[in-house]
């Protein structure tokens, strides 16, 4: 089999201006819907945050969720790619946790903006259903990978377990959110796949 590389193209000075707003714009929504409140936000708030229109805002995130939650919707591919990698003999309920690990691992590296991220999400009912969203399609995403390390061609089963993966990663987030982002959330998760685990 022939392996093609495939060179990352490097990003042209209006794309690394662009994906620099959006950062900015980002980093104000946040800050807003803390002080504010999601529901309170405008987009055209966040937008004069950072020195432009309402109409220019809608040109970087196509929703006032996306600012928020639109970042993290990538990070299902990552996930899924983690769950191929797992090996190839490992059981499917500890191959999930495991392929949890680099969402847990990203958010640790900027602990207090992940926090306050999934404060505002669990607080806002809007961002909430949106959230959940994201998370079905991380589970359409790993259904196919569950279903071919099963072996038995039981998409229920396959779609039961990515599902029942995502709803642990959940609970565990509320939990960590609730207790102020003291626990260490790899352990909170580690708590809720054994808890399933044992049933």
């Amino acid at each position: 089999m022939t392996v093609v590389s495939q060179q990352v193209q490097p990003q042209t000075l209006r794309e690394r201006a662009r994906e620099a707003v959006r950062a900015e714009m980002r980093r104000e929504a946040l800050r807003l819907f803390l002080d504010k409140g999601f529901d309170a936000t405008t987009a055209g708030d966040i937008a004069a945050a950072v020195g432009t229109s309402a109409r220019s805002f809608f040109r970087y995130f196509p929703t006032k969720e996306d600012v928020l939650v639109g970042e993290s919707i990538p990070f299902g591919t990552h996930v899924r790619d983690a769950l191929t990698a797992r090996p190839a003999d490992e059981p499917i309920w500890p191959a999930l946790r495991a392929a949890l690990d680099r969402l847990i691992d990203e958010m640790a590296t900027d602990h207090q903006r992940s926090l306050d991220m999934m404060r505002v999400i669990m607080s806002t009912p809007a961002l909430r259903a949106y959230h959940f969203e994201k998370h079905l399609a991380w589970e359409d995403l790993l259904v196919p990978v569950v279903e071919s390390r099963l072996n038995d061609g039981d998409a229920l089963r396959a779609r039961t377990l990515a599902h029942s993966a995502l709803a642990c990663l959940d609970v565990a987030l509320a939990e960590w959110v609730g207790l102020d982002g003291k626990p260490d959330l790899g352990a909170l998760l580690d708590t809720v796949f054994a808890t399933v685990a044992a049933l």
